[in-house]
Order: C-alpha cells, then structure tokens, then sequence
C-alpha cells in the first residue's frame, strides 16, 4: 500500500509487553504497506472497521480500503468529526452503532487511522464492542507516532475532565510511517514534539538535547530524522508502560506536564492543542517543582529552551488565573484522595522513584506558585 508504490525501509521495530502477551511497533517509511498482513491475522473474518476522523479519512481511507481489498479484506468505513471536542460518549456510541449496523462480530478488528483523538477513540470502541475485539493503530500525526499510540491507554473525556471515561486496551500492532506526516504543516508537527521532549526530560536528558539540535529536520519532515526520534521515543515510552501497564506506579512519570496541561486544555475548551498545553505545562510543572525544593534550579528555563526550540509555548494567558486552573485540576484522573500530585522531576533525565515518583502538592501552595509564573504567551 502506499502512493507512489513506495518500498518499506525499516528504522526499527519496538517491542512493548503487555498482558495479553505484547505488541510491536513498526517503524518506517512504507511500512503502512504491511496493514493488510496485520489484518488478515487478527481478523479471521476478513473484515475490520476503519475508525477515521473526516479530513484524515479524505487524505487516506480509499487508498487504505483499496490495499486491504486487494487482499481479499474488507474495510468498513467508521468516521466522525475532527477535534478533541468529539472525543465523547456520543461519538463513541455512534461508532459503535456503525459496528453493530454493519453487523461486525467478534472475528473482527478495529482500524485507527488517525492522530491521538482517534487512538483513544478507536481503541475504546474496540475495547467495548461485543466486550472486545483486537485494533491495529496506524498514527498519522508525529504526536500520535511519538506517544499516544503506544501504552493501551484508550477513553473519551467528560464534561469534568479529560479520559475520564476509558480502558487499558493493546493493540496488536502500531504501524509508524512517516510517510503519513507530508500532509501536516509545521505547527501540527511540532505539537508531537512535545511529547519527545517529555521522553527525554523525564527519561533521557541526552535525547532531549538531540531532539532540541535536530528541530529543523524534525519539522521540516526529514523521514530519516523522524524515524530516529519515533524509534527512540518509542523505547523510552515501551521501557516504562512494559513494567507498568495499568500504571500502578512507574507509568505515572510519562504524566510530566499533563496535570497542569489537562487544565490548560479544559480552560481553553479545548481550543489550546494537546502539545502547546503539555509544553506550557511541563515549563509550569517544572517550576512549582523548583519552588518546592525538589527540582533543580533552572530546570524549568531548560525545558522552556527544549519546547522553544521547537516554536511550541513556554507560557499561557490561562496562568494568570491560578484558582481556575487548580480547580480543574482537582477533577483530573490522577488527583489521588482529593489531592494534587504532580510528577517529581529532580534534574533533565532524572524523577523520583517508587513512593516518590510523585509529589502531593495544596491547592493554596499550587495557586500561589502558579501567580508568580509569567502569564504571556
């Protein structure tokens, strides 16, 4: 499959465990081209739905639906409107409803074809239907490449806060071509990044400073370049969701920057994208850290020059308005007993482990910290 009849060139395949027995993530430009294959083994029907939001569905389904028929499968078309805003019972209910319409059993399997709102769609479709049948991940978005295809992770949000509502749920294999970003811009490209830069802020400070060094290829689309960073984010990412599926523990480091984040994102009614949200928060969280005692000084402006380096904020209007943003952060999945807990990040590369993998931080210490950020964009 592919335009143009482009061969597979491998940059690496990455393998994540998990409970029900672990999945690979293929790497490479062409490497879409192996979806039927992965189909047919997962579903012995021959049959898969095609989860897409409308734009990603026009760039891509009948070239996807058209390589899966020349293998004697059939594809099902399953699309919704674009955005974090349809990410909601109601769509994934009427996803559902196109399953059963179609009468899908549960020798099917489940397709994502586009960017995180679409993962975390798509897999929690297929986590529900019929009490589950298997999904493929094919991400087209660097953020979706980079992060949010790998873990399980899958939901909708809630009126009250993001991914309330989901379930760990594997997929059976994530297909990452970079390929598939040629018909992003810059700004979409460089919201993936974000997530990179957390991988090596939490993970691997080295890998920080490559990405920060190599930003102009990054978003320039150098499939190479790219390649590099998908397979190193992805081991980084596998190496901690591996020993920690359901996020008993270790897992909780990869939320750096989501607490504040999250509540950036609902403030803005989700018209803040996810990766200038997980920026701005990983810049915020890294400063109540400091003024906490627990982080570095001067970890937060390090990481302020990792995300600029990139063109992704350091900063939001929404911190002027601390009490609303620790309201919300009160509501959010990870608020544990009523309390606030952030990610301990001690230096780049380096967080707090076992019990102290997070920090519980009051509500009054947060509003205070957070009124003394600075609130331009």
């Amino acid at each position: 499959m592919g335009k143009g009849g482009r061969s597979l060139i491998s940059y690496g395949e990455v393998p994540v465990r998990s409970s029900s027995g672990g999945y690979p993530v293929r790497v490479g430009s062409g490497v879409r081209g192996t979806l039927p294959q992965v189909v047919a083994g997962a579903a012995t029907s021959g049959r898969c739905a095609v989860i897409a939001d409308e734009r990603v569905a026009g760039l891509w389904y009948d070239d996807l639906a058209s390589a899966l028929a020349g293998h004697g499968l059939e594809a099902v078309p399953a699309f919704f409107p674009p955005g974090e805003a349809s990410k909601t019972r109601e769509t994934w209910g009427a996803l559902t409803d196109v399953l059963m319409d179609a009468r899908l059993g549960r020798d099917c399997c489940v397709v994502s074809l586009g960017g995180g709102v679409t993962g975390d769609l798509a897999g929690f479709v297929a986590a529900t239907f019929l009490r589950g049948v298997p999904f493929v991940q094919l991400p087209t978005t660097t953020l979706a490449m980079i992060d949010a295809s790998v873990g399980g992770k899958t939901g909708v949000d809630h009126p009250l806060g993001k991914n309330l509502v989901g379930a760990f749920h594997a997929p059976v294999a994530v297909l990452a071509d970079p390929d598939f970003l040629t018909t992003l811009d810059t700004g979409l490209r460089a919201q993936g990044y974000a997530e990179a830069v957390k991988h090596g802020v939490i993970l691997d400070a080295g890998y920080a400073g490559w990405l920060a060094s190599r930003a102009r290829p990054l978003l320039d689309g150098d499939a190479e370049v790219v390649g590099r960073a998908v397979v190193r984010s992805v081991e980084l990412k596998a190496g901690v969701v591996s020993a920690d599926e359901f996020e008993g523990g270790r897992r909780r480091i990869l939320n750096f920057g989501h607490t504040v984040g999250h509540a950036l994102e609902l403030e803005s009614a989700f018209t803040l994208p996810h990766g200038h949200a997980v920026a701005v928060g990983m810049v915020a969280e890294a400063r109540i850290g400091e003024e906490l005692g627990v982080a570095a000084a001067g970890t937060a402006d390090e990481i302020r020059a990792l995300v600029s380096a990139f063109g992704l904020p350091s900063s939001h209007p929404s911190l002027a308005h601390p009490q609303r943003l620790v309201a919300l952060m009160v509501r959010d999945k990870k608020t544990r007993s009523g309390v606030i807990h952030i990610v301990r990040l001690e230096e780049l590369g380096r967080t707090g482990v076992g019990d102290a993998t997070t920090i519980p931080v009051r509500e009054d210490e947060l509003v205070r910290i957070i009124e003394g950020s600075p609130a331009d964009n």
